[in-house]
């Protein structure tokens, strides 16, 4: 719960703050097709960390009903989208 409050939710806030800021500074980035598909890993990372903040309070509460595997798998999510982000920054492929 710690390392959600001091360090998982600021980052998410300021890589939306930075991000907003950036398309405003750079509207045109708005043109290009990688940054649509990059928005939307970026949009599936918010929806993620969204459910896991819930499993995370279901946990605090005793009341979590999955299982250690379920875990164990939905753990990777998160970092296959970050890996999608960061290639389609780089490499831009359309």
């Amino acid at each position: 719960l710690r390392l959600m409050k001091a360090i998982i939710n600021p980052a998410m806030i300021a890589a939306l703050v930075f991000g907003l800021l950036l398309l405003l500074a750079q509207p045109d980035l708005m043109r290009q097709g990688w940054l649509h598909a990059k928005l939307a890993l970026v949009f599936g990372l918010f929806a993620v960390h969204g459910m896991m903040s819930g499993w995370l309070k279901a946990f605090a509460a005793d009341r979590n009903r999955k299982s250690a595997k379920f875990f164990r798998v939905i753990n990777e999510i998160p970092t296959v989208l970050m890996i999608g982000i960061v290639i389609l920054v780089i490499v831009k492929p359309f």
